[in-house]
């Protein structure tokens, strides 16, 4: 375990710029070390303009997109031509633009029954990351995070049941708050990645920001505390509004 590094940006569209490099920094250094990267895809407004970076020039052209290997950290019930689905954002802001082949994609299936789906998803982890049945984690090389204004993480919400999962490496998650059930990466695969990227803005989550990092331990009502358990590098970038809770 590592002390988090906080980056903090001028603005939004400084702070997807600065993901958009990191995501090509690691993607190259992955690349050059072991001929693949591994990523784990957040939803969100502040990704979806750091993926469109990524589906632009120059950038564009500085990833290796047939050495990518793409998952998603998390992802809705829902169909993936759906607008809620993450998915889906993904697809319309970055893969469409990129030549990542299409078996390289690993989506979550968000349609199917929830528990099928987890079981599915967690087959195909054990797959591609060529874990068999061993008790063995996959790393990513790189986990992109968001944070909601409660504190939650990936689809890891307060007092919710996969806050505890300790086996599984993906699961069905219920959360009663918002009256539905989400799929998500389970806590031990989120810390076991090489590099955690959280990228957070608006004075929304402030607060959120500076209990994650800074409060008093309570990982049922903060799931995003999480990442202090982290096994590699986490970065934290900000905007002035996101960070504004936070102690010097």
């Amino acid at each position: 375990m590592t002390d988090p590094e906080i980056r903090i940006v001028p603005e939004s569209a400084a702070l997807a710029e600065q993901a958009a490099q990191l995501f090509v920094e690691t993607a190259a250094a992955s690349i050059a070390t072991r001929g693949a990267f591994a990523v784990a895809l957040s939803g969100g407004s502040t990704p979806r303009a750091m993926f469109q970076r990524l589906a632009q020039l120059p950038l564009r052209q500085q990833v290796e997109w047939s050495k990518l290997q793409i998952f998603w950290g998390d992802e809705r019930t829902v169909p993936p031509d759906s607008p809620e689905s993450n998915y889906h954002m993904a697809r319309q802001a970055l893969l469409n633009h990129v030549a990542v082949p299409a078996a390289q994609i690993h989506r979550m299936q968000g349609e199917l029954d929830p528990y099928e789906a987890a079981a599915e998803y967690e087959t195909v982890l054990r797959q591609v990351f060529q874990l068999g049945q061993q008790p063995r984690l996959p790393v990513f090389d790189l986990q992109l995070l968001g944070i909601g204004p409660d504190g939650h993480t990936a689809s890891l919400f307060p007092g919710t049941p996969a806050l505890h999962e300790r086996g599984r490496l993906c699961v069905a998650n219920p959360v009663p708050q918002l009256q539905t059930t989400r799929l998500t990466l389970t806590p031990p695969v989120i810390t076991a990645s090489a590099l955690i990227v959280v990228l957070a803005a608006g004075r929304e989550k402030a607060e959120a920001v500076a209990r994650a990092i800074q409060g008093e331990w309570d990982f049922e009502t903060t799931p995003s505390q999480l990442l202090r358990h982290a096994e590699g590098r986490v970065v934290w970038l900000l905007d002035p509004a996101a960070a504004s809770r936070l102690k010097q």
